[in-house]
């Protein structure tokens, strides 16, 4: 993996840090792992949340925990030390592992897009109508002055 050192960021969600890395050369983004399981759990140790969580699924033979990678991240303290990272798709996959129901409305958003996902597979004209109804919203809400609600796990 490249070099992160300068292009660390914190993402906040529901008032919580969530740390995160951009790699340049893989053009995507890392996301601290204990990071989200504090969010998705209201865990008072998500280090050992995690430790836990992360050797259940190497017992079941979970492959995208054995894919992760191991920044140096700033920890609580100001030091930098190595933390369990997930790309995009290792953290949705690491989401529908955590068994808790601050995890359940991101799993039925995850189930929501799979559908229309496979539902553009069978009918391409979907996928058409849904970018050019995803675009013109956007433009709106630029034209406003406000940021688009895209993205928000919340089902409705």
């Amino acid at each position: 993996m490249s070099e992160l050192k300068n292009r660390n960021t914190l993402q906040i969600f529901e008032d919580k840090k969530i740390r995160t890395a951009w790699d340049e050369e893989q053009e995507e983004w890392y996301f601290a792992i204990v990071d989200v399981i504090a969010v998705l759990t209201d865990s008072p140790n998500p280090q050992t949340y995690w430790r836990v969580m992360k050797k259940r699924l190497k017992d079941e033979g979970n492959e995208t925990v054995t894919n992760c990678n191991a920044l140096k991240m700033t920890a609580a303290d100001g030091k930098q030390r190595l933390t369990d990272v997930a790309n995009t798709e290792q953290l949705l996959r690491i989401i529908q592992a955590v068994p808790s129901p601050r995890a359940e409305p991101f799993k039925m958003w995850l189930a929501r897009v799979g559908q229309e996902r496979i539902e553009e597979t069978i009918d391409p004209e979907q996928a058409i109508d849904r970018a050019l109804e995803t675009y013109l919203k956007k433009r709106l809400f630029r034209r406003m002055g406000t940021s688009a609600p895209f993205g928000n796990p919340d089902p409705q």
